[in-house]
């Protein structure tokens, strides 16, 4: 039996690098698309990943570079885990952001038309496309409302990917996925600022961290259980979309709790509100339904909540010295 080809756009990043250890797991040959020389990107990867992988330079703008690369790898899976600034860039370069997270999905979906409709496509969407959402919990069927450049260019592929899917009749899905943590988040995101200045301040390097609304609420789970629910959408029958979430909300100020209580401290001591990055409540709480998953995938997050901050605490004390 041939070896299974999958391509892995974000490969550098947390959801695509723990894919990519999915896939290798599974025995997939794994091709990882990347922005620039993949020589300079090889740095960027997770120890294992390097010489594991083989990675391709391409830029979402480039539709007959993608083209080529399809008929010559001939994948039978395609992951587009790549996306421009989320997080606290989310409102910042709205055209960039739709051109990259909106019609860069557009691209890939083409290509595929074109070369082999038969590949299998997910896309790693958000929870940020029901940002206004008017019911909670959010499921497959809640409507569409985003609030920011990010989460309406989000909605615009999920749309196409729709529509291609039953216009073009491609295996195309979207996995909705709610808030994902990880050691190998970005500390641009408030879950890896916290465990980073934390472990700053065990080694003595600051003594304060300054975050906005302590009691702003997320879904949070393990970005390696998320990415694993991606690829059992691929594995299934037909083509579908997917709430991808833990179905429990914590907030800002409990994560500081467990944190700081794992790492012997007392997050009083050290956590300031900031009135500058404080952004109020959102009037209807984010907070994902994935009983379709469970029921159609059976997938389950294996990583609980104070799991998943140990493992972020202890990853940046083990990294971080004084």
């Amino acid at each position: 039996m041939a070896q299974r080809t999958a391509f892995v756009t974000g490969i550098t990043g947390q959801d695509g690098s723990y894919l990519a250890e999915l896939l290798l797991e599974r025995g997939y040959r794994v091709v990882g698309i990347v922005r620039r020389e993949p020589r300079d990107a090889q740095s960027s990867l997770p120890p294992g990943l390097p010489g594991s992988v083989d990675l391709v330079e391409w830029d979402m703008r480039d539709l007959p570079r993608l083209v080529r690369l399809l008929e010559e790898r001939r994948p039978l899976e395609f992951y587009n885990c790549a996306a421009h600034a989320s997080g606290s860039g989310m409102y910042d370069e709205p055209i960039e952001i739709g051109e990259i997270n909106g019609v860069g999905v557009t691209r890939i979906l083409e290509a595929i038309r074109r070369v082999d409709a038969g590949i299998r496509f997910c896309q790693a969407s958000s929870s940020e496309i029901f940002a206004s959402a008017s019911e909670s919990p959010q499921s497959e069927t809640t409507p569409v409302c985003p609030r920011s450049p990010y989460g309406a260019a989000k909605a615009y592929a999920d749309f196409m990917i729709r529509i291609y899917r039953e216009r073009h009749g491609l295996f195309a899905c979207s996995a909705i996925l709610f808030n994902h943590e990880s050691p190998r988040r970005s500390t641009a995101f408030v879950t890896r600022k916290i465990t980073h200045e934390l472990a700053r301040i065990k080694r003595g390097l600051a003594d304060e961290l300054r975050l906005g609304n302590l009691s702003a609420r997320r879904d949070w789970g393990f970005a390696g259980d998320h990415v694993r629910a991606m690829w059992l959408i691929l594995q299934q029958p037909q083509a579908e979309d997917f709430v991808v979430a833990t179905g429990k909300t914590h907030s800002v100020r409990e994560f500081c709790e467990s944190a700081f209580t794992h790492a012997g401290l007392d997050y009083r001591d050290y956590v300031k509100e900031d009135s500058v990055a404080y952004r109020p409540d959102e009037p209807v709480q984010l907070v994902g339904n994935s009983a379709k998953a469970d029921r159609l995938l059976g997938w389950k997050p294996e990583t609980g909540f104070q799991g998943l901050v140990k493992m972020m605490v202890d990853a940046d004390l083990r990294t971080v010295r004084g």
